[in-house]
């Protein structure tokens, strides 16, 4: 199968304060801009199938800067958790809710007031990125790589996903502003490549073209490597 690269927008204007931007229409500020030029040299020259966005102004800014040159194509599944009446507010403030708690330590059960919940966001991340993945896979070959750019709770309950591990443990996840997180899905499980990766050579994620073998002397594409395998370059 393709391999996706998720991509994190930006620092932003509330992210500096500490606040909770939720899906309000906040900007990069003069690092996050800086954060998405970076990211796009790291990016640049690889053979992005397809580039699929978050609609909100923060992840549309990251990928005018960071791929000046690709069409991204707007996916509402990839939009930022609605943190309804939270979006706007200090987190300083909001660690004295009630529900804060529900949040950090068991965010499956979390429902946002006049928002969403955390576990409908995730359905929908994972269920986005799934689509896009057996598309991008069935128009280009299992090379093809792709890049979807969204947010940091969006991010992890992807990554939690893919880990196959409970919602509940995803506030162990890290997703860095403008980081890079590569997952390659497979028949039987996916494979976390690389996690909040912000920086370094991106151009190993791209696989190698497969080599003519006998079937019965190649391992199948959904197992493992025994014994951690020789890596991007092997």
């Amino acid at each position: 199968m393709a391999t996706l690269l998720l991509l994190r927008h930006g620092r932003t204007t509330a992210n500096a304060d500490g606040g909770l931007a939720g899906r309000q229409p906040v900007e990069l500020d003069d690092t996050g801009r800086a954060q998405a030029t970076a990211v796009g040299a790291r990016l640049a020259g690889l053979p992005l199938a397809a580039v699929v966005t978050s609609p909100l102004i923060r992840c549309r800014q990251t990928l005018e800067l960071a791929l000046p040159d690709a069409e991204p194509v707007v996916d509402e599944g990839l939009i930022e958790c609605g943190y309804g009446d939270w979006e706007g507010q200090s987190l300083k403030k909001l660690a004295k809710e009630p529900l804060w708690p529900v949040v950090q330590q068991h965010p499956s059960a979390a429902a946002f007031p006049q928002g969403e919940s955390m576990a409908a966001m995730s359905a929908r991340a994972v269920a986005a990125v799934r689509a896009w993945d057996a598309r991008v896979s069935a128009e280009h070959g299992p090379e093809a790589v792709w890049l979807a750019c969204s947010h940091g709770d969006v991010i992890k309950a992807i990554v939690a996903d893919a880990l196959g591990v409970h919602l509940d443990l995803f506030q162990r996840i890290v997703a860095d502003p403008a980081s890079v997180t590569a997952i390659r899905y497979t028949p039987l499980r996916p494979f976390l490549v690389r996690l909040n990766d912000t920086g370094g050579d991106l151009s190993a994620l791209v696989p190698p073209p497969r080599k003519r073998r006998r079937r019965a002397a190649r391992p199948a594409e959904s197992d493992a490597a025994v014994g951690g395998g020789a890596g991007a370059a092997g």
